[in-house]
């Protein structure tokens, strides 16, 4: 069902925003972007990036608009994790089936690009705009300096708010009576490094890996980038006997990286640099509900749901927003306001999912990764999962390379977890997990 054009602007002009954009100008409709940041395409990047992993969900986004392939010359497949331990070799842990990879992607490279590919669709960009207000049942926005005797008032049809975790949009829908918020901030928080590459511009590491040094409380991940170095993020609590707190020195950090990650010891110059020149965030989940005003106002992406970066899925579940928007639009036309109600319904459920699965994605990657029988209890999954396709599917394939709903991973994802707690119990279990036995005993608890 096509739609009248609209009059609409987007708060935010990161990945989500600029996406954004892109759907709504196919849809006829005229959009300006703001963005209290200058252009993103003319500045240095910040140095507090984790790099993107694309998955299917973001994939299928950027397909239905054409532009995947655009975006697929920016990315590098990663068909395994690879673990780096202290005391032993390294090994790889494979995504999924042999062909099935996530897509390391810079984020800032990315931006740019998608800034490019909204600008050509004809959306404006109005950059170093700071937006502080929105009148909600008039979808005007306050746009100017703090004095607000300065303000710019600019009236739209709509507005849509896809400025983040600390959304000025939301922030003003928070105000309204029976508004749900909450915001959880993890005890850890990430710095972000970087692993140059070697004198031939090769990548030092596997460049087909997300690259884990899991260490409990702590840990250190690489992922690949095209110029062949690796964005690294070490995430570690911010108080505590080992955190970032504790390593105030230069001699203190170097101790650090020699003795926790050896097999980066020809980096620790370039690792101590980064370390003290680059800032330490925080990490965040953001809840709230409604998402939406009347047919005036909604919220996408972080705004409505920031969660930690454990399971790669922020960028994808804002983009897969973007999709159930889409449908909904192609379904009921003109009619914004159940547009909104039917968005807000669909992905508030799946939004809560993914931030639960997130954190506890962080236990696996950070210490789980390193347990024996955390590994046993994978090859079992695995192994099971290969003679019954059709009755196991793990949580990790079910979330990544599917686009069945994030709610329904965790509620199998709990089953499963159940059955296998069962499993990894049984007597003997190291030496007959690859068993007939064993085979009979998940059936039956299935």
């Amino acid at each position: 069902m096509s739609q009248t054009s609209k009059n609409i602007a987007i708060v935010g002009s990161g990945l989500v925003g600029s996406l954004l954009a892109i759907y709504l100008r196919k849809a006829g409709h005229r959009i300006d972007i703001y963005d209290r940041r200058p252009d993103i395409r003319n500045v240095e990047f910040s140095g507090r990036s984790i790099n993107l992993a694309m998955s299917v969900r973001g994939w299928q986004a950027l397909e239905a608009v054409g532009i995947a392939d655009t975006i697929r010359e920016i990315a590098i497949p990663m068909h395994k994790r690879a673990i780096h331990l202290k005391d032993k070799p390294m090994y790889f842990q494979p995504y999924g089936k042999e062909n099935q990879a996530i897509y390391s992607i810079s984020r800032g490279v990315l931006n740019r690009k998608m800034v490019d590919l909204a600008e050509a669709e004809g959306a404006n960009f109005i950059f170093n705009a700071k937006v502080w207000d929105v009148d909600l049942p008039n979808a005007t926005l306050s746009i100017g300096e703090e004095d607000e005797k300065t303000w710019e008032h600019k009236k739209y049809d709509m507005v849509f708010g896809a400025d983040g975790a600390f959304s000025r949009i939301r922030h003003r829908m928070q105000r309204r009576s029976r508004f749900d918020y909450s915001q959880q901030f993890l005890q850890s928080g990430y710095k972000e490094l970087t692993i140059l590459p070697d004198a031939n511009g090769k990548h030092k590491l596997d460049k087909n890996s997300l690259h884990i040094w899991p260490r409990g409380k702590f840990m250190f991940i690489a992922l690949p980038n095209l110029d062949g170095s690796f964005t690294c993020t070490l995430f570690m609590p911010f108080e505590g006997e080992t955190s970032f707190e504790s390593l105030r020195s230069v001699d203190e950090v170097r101790r650090f990286f020699k003795e926790t990650f050896p097999s980066v010891e020809k980096e620790i110059d370039d690792l101590t640099h980064d370390f003290f020149k680059n800032p330490t965030s925080a990490l965040v989940t953001i809840q709230c509900y409604p998402w939406t005003y009347w047919d005036k106002v909604a919220l996408i992406g972080d705004a409505a749901h920031a969660i930690v970066p454990f399971y790669g899925q922020g960028m994808n579940a804002g983009f897969e927003d973007i999709s159930v928007l889409n449908s909904l639009m192609t379904i009921h036309g003109d009619d914004w306001e159940t547009i909104f109600d039917q968005y807000q319904k669909r992905r508030k459920p799946n939004a809560d999912a993914i931030a639960e699965l997130s954190l506890n994605n962080f236990m696996e990657m950070s210490a789980k990764t390193a347990d024996p029988k955390f590994l046993l209890r994978k090859k079992i999954e695995a192994r099971f999962a290969e003679m019954y396709p059709d009755k196991w599917e793990p949580l990790y394939t079910r979330v990544t390379f599917s686009q069945r709903p994030y709610a329904e991973a965790l509620a199998y994802g709990k089953k499963q977890a159940k059955i296998m707690d069962a499993i990894i119990q049984l007597p003997n279990i190291e030496n007959i997990w690859d068993s007939e036995e064993v085979e009979q005993e998940i059936l039956s608890r299935l």
